[in-house]
Parts: C-alpha cells; structure tokens; sequence
C-alpha cells in the first residue's frame, strides 16, 4: 500500500485531509507529521521565509522520506517557498504544496475568482501561484481563525461564508478557500453565494492520487 506523509502547520488542517482520504483514497496509508509553531512563528516572527524555516522544512520532509513516504502533502498554504525547495531536494516522489491542485483546476473555469482566506499570510504567498491570467479577488475572513481556534466552527464558517457572498456582490464567478481548515466551510459558502466553490483539501488528494501512481508505475 501507498504510505503518504501529510506534513500540517495548523491543527485544524488535520481532520479535514484524513476525512478526504477515507472518502476519495481510503487504500493510502497516511502519517500526519503536525508542528502547529509553524504559523504561530510566522505570524509573529517577523522574518517571513527565512533560511531557519526552510530548514524546518527540509527536516520534516526528510523525517517522513526516512520512514517511508512515498508521497508528500503539505497542507499549510503560506509557506510555498520553502516547500518548492523540499520538492527540488526530494524530485524522487511527489510532493505537493496544498494549493498547486487547486490553482490548476481554478484554470479551467472561466471568469473573476474569489480566494478567501483567514490566516492573512497565505493572501501574500498564494496568489502567485496561480497560473497567468487568472483574475483573483482576495478576501480576508476576519476573525475566522480566531473562532476555529476557540472552538466555534459555526461562527468560523459564518464569517467565511459572509465574505462568499461578498465577493460574489463584487463580481466573483467562483469561489475558492485557501486553507485546508477551511474545507469544512465550502457548503455554507455555497449556500451563501450561490457559486461553485472549491477547495485545497479536495483538488489536492485528487491530484496527489494520481501522481503517485504514475510515479509507482
């Protein structure tokens, strides 16, 4: 069976991943590697993507080639850079940033997508790595993250969902969520916006699925 390392920066990143595994690839066998300094450091540290953090990278992905990865998922959306260097250094397997899958389905749709996020972050890293020609309207979900962490998945999903609606007000054709943890908001997003919406956590087991199979091949 396939082992695949999921490598996670924030807690609520957890759930989400493994729930889509048992759905859409419930043959991998999963270990969850989870260092939830990451964000924290980052957000106030100061030093953005330094070499210190790169290095964090590379020892967290180096523990799970050693155990026997054979694929990586980083599920974490602000730290591109440093996990584009992990996949240089392990070119061997795959290794996907948890939001490449997305931003390549997000090219196939047609008109102005809106990317919401709650880690303000991830609105600075993610955005470049869409594909040229894309028309993004980013969105910050205040206050968001802070509910999640306290416990209050209703108000979390409210506050994501009011910016769905908004950004649909703002021309928006379909709406895209940033950060695995918030996977769980997609529906009342929908309801909310009346938009397609889609999802890191989902595009990314897809994708990963089908490249490590061409990569056992």
């Amino acid at each position: 069976m396939t082992r695949i390392a999921l490598i996670h920066a924030l807690s609520h990143s957890v759930a989400p991943v493994n729930a889509a595994f048992e759905r859409d690839w419930p043959e991998a066998v999963r270990m969850n590697l989870l260092d939830d300094s990451l964000s924290a450091d980052l957000a106030r540290g100061g030093k953005g993507l330094d070499a210190a953090m790169h290095e964090r990278f590379q020892r967290l992905a180096q523990y799970a080639v050693d155990t026997g990865a054979e694929g990586i998922l980083f599920t974490c959306s602000a730290f591109g850079p440093c996990i584009e260097a992990v996949a240089q250094r392990h070119a061997g397997i795959p290794v996907l940033k948890p939001n490449e899958a997305m931003a390549a389905e997000a090219a196939q749709g047609q008109g102005r997508l809106g990317l919401i996020a709650t880690f303000a972050a991830t609105l600075v890293s993610m955005p470049p790595e869409f594909p040229p020609g894309i028309a993004l309207e980013p969105m910050l979900a205040e206050g968001a993250l802070d509910a999640l962490n306290a416990g209050d998945t209703q108000r979390h999903d409210a506050l994501i969902a009011a910016q769905a609606a908004a950004l649909r007000e703002r021309g928006c054709t379909r709406i895209a969520l940033a950060q695995f943890s918030m996977a769980r908001a997609r529906a009342a997003c929908e309801a909310a916006s009346g938009l397609p919406v889609l999802t890191t956590v989902d595009s990314a087991v897809r994708a990963l699925r089908l490249r490590t199979d061409q990569a056992l091949r």
